[in-house]
């Protein structure tokens, strides 16, 4: 490149995560003395938009900064908050808006887009948002919080926009205790990735979550209150409806105004127009990201703007690139529903084929589009189960080595393809990482596991939908050189989790110093004393507080309940099945009152008591245990609960004794320690009221019996559970969750939920058959034996500790104050019930309130 003097001087305008990913290639790919001035109009470092809807499950905002290290070079000035007012394109200068001019070499306009809003009357009013940037979700937050609060009661909320970002938009509000409706133009969820049955498909699964859906509907106008707080929208149908929050997802405009203003070339829809080479109508000036123009379109996803910045910096270097056009691929993050599109996805390649499944009753729609003779995969659509993504996604463009159908029936699991990916297959499309690029960080980098691999090529570092796909072909390259992928359990274990348990059961060793000493080394870490902890439980049945084997315990079990967010504790009592007598109701809700608990009916069908301060663990437990009741294990890695519907006791479709089966299957695997959470579901008829099939173990009533379904889960990456046998009675259906129980927990690796563990385990559904009924692998003796002695052994955590004086001493807050209350912990009423007080309402005494009683302080 060009320089007007010694240093070359490039200016980044933007700070987002394209300009970041800019500077971060340009500068670790030379030691040159170059001189890099970033200037980005928010008061804060670059953070990861994409990851925007986190922050309202708890993420702060430094959760989501990235990598520092960039902009923390010595050859970059960066100026937060700092606003670029015009372009001198013949002085080759930026001047920001308190008249600074800083003069440029080459000039790279990373300013991205803006979100839009409705043009309808009203869209100005109180109470309505974008979701674009951090400030934009802390606002809507903030006022969420703020209004509900005012009002009494939960909001309604509107988001305008049926897109990837309103979807999730919907959930967030959804997660601030907001009914929210999510209302689209067009015919269809996502328009711009599905096809109208996908969008179909979507819908019920978006309604099923408690989200109203309106689309083929038109807003003409937004009404408001007198004090200008918007109250309601009116629709092109003459319709109205009532809202009290409204955020706008209608899609992002480019911020081209400095070009256009300087005189760059813009595209008439808007955007600054590149070339291949990101090179825009001035040679000196590159344009990256959401603001570049290219082929007539802009698109407002990351891994477009991630490839034009790896472009633009290795031109810069001197070096020749291209950008090659834009990947669409989406997967939609939003907890529960599963969606993602990519490649050709509407089949427009002429004469591709569309190969379909679809099971509108579990919510699923698969396709995949093909090429005219069958071959070569051209795109693809899954809803309800996208769990063949990664594996799919790679071999757009490809050979796809396989019958098309094995990818889209339930039970063919999600294998990865069976042939080797080609080199040139994109397996993180975030980043632009193929095949062919992990490999060579393996043979040629020396990288031993997928972290050396994320940190060395970025694959999986965004998005992280593509880590199992890395994880394979590491593992495949490793084997290669004859070595392996690591599986030790950490630096102190050489063993994996499985092995480990295995060395535990069969030397008979009941403590952790005796374990790390004939087994491992050093002094353990909180990686290996948690599963060790668990390992032990299992297998000798011991209280989690007993002995030595007390402090291998995390936060929660160190207490046996659950830490919050302001350093205050759960209460969880065990109501099996969802079932609870009214003197039960009575004795929780005494409970709460008392000690000023924060109360709320979970999905797991039991109450959950929130604000206990650790000194009062005891007290509210003795009351309860007195009641009847017992630990709920919510804080453990064991079963949380058994969901059920009311079953053929009360309902006219059921079938089969739904919570009698519930509460039996609670009460026999209660207390069971495993290497992840585990939850169980007991639907009385096909209608699947409980939602079995979500599980990890679901049941549901047959006219003959029971079908058990195996290696379900929700989470970040839900899954659905597979048919593994039909029609059991009650002895054979609880013989069948015993061994898979059971051999689950002898076999997963740590912190491993039974969804991937089933899908890594040999031979899939019919593997899994063989060892559980025909005893394939000789181990069904022992995994009987295990489950008779968790049954031999149980005892209530709670009331074991309870009689033990010794144990309860952990239970103080202060050593030398033990029932002294922690000062730290402030709460303010929403909604008649307490909730922990923000950082600007801990400032204002007046909506605080004291201690256990509900008095305002003055």
């Amino acid at each position: 490149m060009s320089s007007t003097g010694p240093t070359p001087r490039i200016v980044v305008v933007g700070a987002g995560m394209v300009a970041h990913r800019f500077v971060e290639s340009l500068l670790s790919r030379t030691d040159a003395p170059w001189h890099v001035t970033v200037i980005g109009d928010e008061r804060r470092r670059p953070y990861d938009r994409v990851a925007l809807t986190s922050f309202f499950a708890g993420a702060s905002a430094d959760d989501l900064d990235l990598d520092p290290a960039p902009f923390d070079d010595a050859r970059v000035d960066f100026r937060q908050g700092t606003i670029v007012a015009r372009i001198d394109r013949d002085a080759a200068e930026v001047v920001t808006g308190d008249g600074e001019r800083i003069g440029y070499d080459r000039l790279v306009l990373a300013t991205g887009s803006y979100a839009a809003r409705l043009a309808v009357d009203g869209y100005d009013h109180e109470g309505c948002f974008v979701y674009r940037t951090l400030d934009d979700v802390a606002a809507l937050e903030q006022f969420v919080e703020r209004r509900a609060a005012e009002l009494g009661r939960p909001l309604t909320g509107t988001v305008i926009g049926g897109g990837l970002l309103g979807l999730e938009a919907a959930g967030a509000l959804q997660g601030l205790n907001v009914e929210s409706t999510v209302v689209q133009s067009s015919d269809r969820l996502m328009s711009a990735q599905l096809d109208l049955p996908a969008g179909d498909a979507l819908r019920r699964l978006i309604e099923a979550r408690g989200i109203g859906v309106r689309t083929s509907t038109l807003t003409t106008r937004l009404d408001a209150d007198r004090s200008g707080q918007v109250v309601g929208l009116e629709f092109r149908d003459g319709s109205w409806e009532r809202t009290d929050v409204v955020v706008f997802t209608v899609g992002v405009r480019p911020r081209d105004e400095l070009a256009r203003e300087s005189g760059l070339t813009v595209d008439p829809r808007g955007g600054v127009v590149i070339d291949d080479r990101c090179d825009t109508s001035d040679p000196r000036i590159l344009a990256i990201g959401e603001v570049a123009s290219f082929a007539g379109q802009c698109v407002g996803l990351v891994a477009p703007g991630y490839a034009m910045a790896e472009v633009a910096a290795t031109r810069l270097l001197g070096l020749e690139a291209t950008f090659g056009g834009f990947d669409l691929s989406t997967k939609l993050k939003l907890s529960g529903v599963d969606v993602a599109s990519f490649g050709d996805a509407f089949a427009e390649t002429p004469g591709a084929l569309d190969v379909v499944y679809a099971d509108p009753v579990a919510g699923v729609y698969k396709k995949l589009v093909l090429s005219d003779d069958a071959k070569t995969l051209l795109g693809g659509i899954l809803v309800g189960d996208a769990s063949a993504y990664g594996s799919l996604r790679p071999l757009v463009g490809g050979a796809l080595g396989g019958d098309p159908v094995a990818y889209l029936m339930p039970e063919s699991g999600v294998a990865a393809p069976t042939g080797e990916l080609p080199d040139a297959a994109l397996v993180c499309s975030c980043n632009s990482v193929t095949a062919g690029t992990i490999r060579s960080a393996v043979h040629d980098e020396g990288c031993t596991d997928v972290a050396g691999v994320k940190a060395c090529t970025k694959a999986g570092a965004a998005c992280g939908s593509c880590v199992m796909m890395v994880k394979k072909i590491v593992g495949a390259e490793l084997a290669k050189t004859g070595a392996a992928l690591s599986t030790a359990l950490c630096e102190h274990f050489e063993m994996s989790r499985r092995q480990l348990f295995d060395a535990v059961r069969v030397s008979g060793l009941t403590t952790f110093s005796a374990v790390i000493e004939r087994f491992g080394s050093g002094r353990g870490c909180d990686i290996c004393k948690p599963a060790l902890a668990s390992i032990l439980s299992t297998l000798t049945g011991r209280h989690v507080l007993d002995g030595e084997n007390a402090a291998l315990q995390d936060t929660n079990d160190h207490v046996m309940a659950n830490m919050q967010k302001d350093g205050s504790y759960s209460v969880v009592p065990r109501i099996p099945g969802g079932e609870i007598t009214p003197e039960g109701l009575v004795v929780i809700g005494q409970v709460a009152q008392d000690y000023n608990l924060y109360t709320k009916i979970t999905g797991g069908q039991r109450i959950d008591l929130f604000g206990a301060r650790l000194e009062q663990l005891p007290e509210i437990w003795k009351r309860l245990v007195d009641a009847g009741f017992e630990s709920g294990h919510a804080y453990g890695k064991s079963l949380r609960t058994v969901k059920s519907c009311v079953g053929s006791t009360w309902c006219r479709f059921g079938v089969q004794d739904s919570v009698g089966m519930a509460v039996q299957l609670e009460l026999r695997y209660r207390g069971l320690r495993s290497p992840h959470k585990i939850k169980l579901g007991v639907s009385g008829c096909a209608r699947e009221c409980a939602e079995a099939r979500g599980k990890d173990v679901g049941v549901i009533a047959t006219e003959s019996g029971w079908n058990v379904y195996v290696g379900g889960n929700g989470g970040f990456t839900p899954r659905h559970a597979v048919l593994l046998a039909e029609n059991l009675d009650d002895d054979e259906l609880l013989t069948a969750i015993d061994r898979f129980l059971m051999y689950y927990i002898f076999t997963a690796d740590r912190l491993q939920r039974t969804a991937p563990w089933f899908e890594d385990l040999e031979g899939g559904i019919e593997g899994l058959r063989d060892v559980i009924f025909d005893d394939a692998l000789g181990i069904c003796a022992d995994l009987d034996a295990a489950m008779a002695r968790h049954l031999d052994n149980y005892e209530d955590e709670w009331a074991a500790t309870l009689a033990d004086p010794e144990k309860l001493r952990r239970f103080a807050s202060f050593v030398n104050a033990p029932t002294t209350p922690d000062p730290s912990l402030a709460y303010t009423v929403e909604r008649g019930q307490p909730r922990p007080a923000t950082d600007d309402e801990r400032r204002d005494a007046r909506v605080l309130i004291a201690g256990t009683t509900l008095e305002v302080r003055r």
